[in-house]
């Protein structure tokens, strides 16, 4: 495990006093690999957040949801997790590929809780976790490097209403996504997409999708 602190932060811990207090909290709560407390924690998660390095040295902050078990704990310093159909763009996986260095942050609204993770990401053709989860395009590999819980001291409580609809299920066939349907982007969608609007009653403007997405319709 590198050392988690730069001169950046040991000049403002200085300036503060608190450099033996940093001291003192990585080494109770960061970790190089998944404990008997984490991976429970993690694998109840249906969702997470995401952040890779893109080509100009932007991070890229993502949402990631799925059903619970969306992030598998394959051994106690692999993680895994399915990359779903989105909107072309890659900016995730495209990150990874130039860059495997990634953040994961897991987050409990209900009982506020969240596991930070630091690791490098792997994304290899025909991974046999493919086959775990219905409609995944990819799967992604993480090797931890740093893993520690974080204090919830200011994670809102919020209850969770339902699960989103679009989440890939056995068994159930998906339902296509409103954005597809925007006639701005007809002509540019690949051809497994094609008729996508025509079988959901038509093309929609922009303004018409943001007001479904207002909604909670998109």
């Amino acid at each position: 495990m590198s050392e988690i602190y730069g001169t950046q932060h040991r000049q403002m811990q200085d300036e503060r006093d608190t450099r033996n207090l940093a001291d003192r909290v990585q080494q109770i709560i960061v970790e190089n690999q998944v404990s008997e407390q984490h991976q429970p924690f993690i694998e109840s998660r249906d969702f997470f957040f995401l952040t890779t390095i893109d080509h100009r040295g932007y991070p890229t902050c993502s949402y990631k949801g799925g059903s619970p078990g969306l992030v598998r704990v394959v051994d106690p310093q692999t993680l895994a997790f399915p990359s779903y159909d989105g909107n072309g763009m890659f900016l995730s996986m495209g990150n990874i590929q130039g860059n495997p260095k990634i953040g994961m942050l897991f987050i409990d609204f209900e009982t506020p809780h969240r596991v930070r993770v630091h690791g490098e990401a792997s994304i290899q053709p025909n991974d046999p976790l493919l086959a775990e989860y219905p409609e995944a395009d990819m799967i992604v590999r993480v090797s931890i490097t740093e893993i520690f819980f974080n204090c919830p001291r200011y994670i809102h409580q919020m209850s969770r209403v339902k699960a989103s609809k679009y989440v890939p299920q056995a068994g159930v066939e998906t339902p296509e996504p409103q954005w597809k349907r925007i006639d701005a982007v007809q002509d540019a969608l690949p051809p497994c997409d094609a008729g996508v609007a025509a079988r959901m009653g038509g093309t929609i403007t922009p303004d018409e999708y943001g007001m479904l997405v207002l909604k909670g319709e998109g």
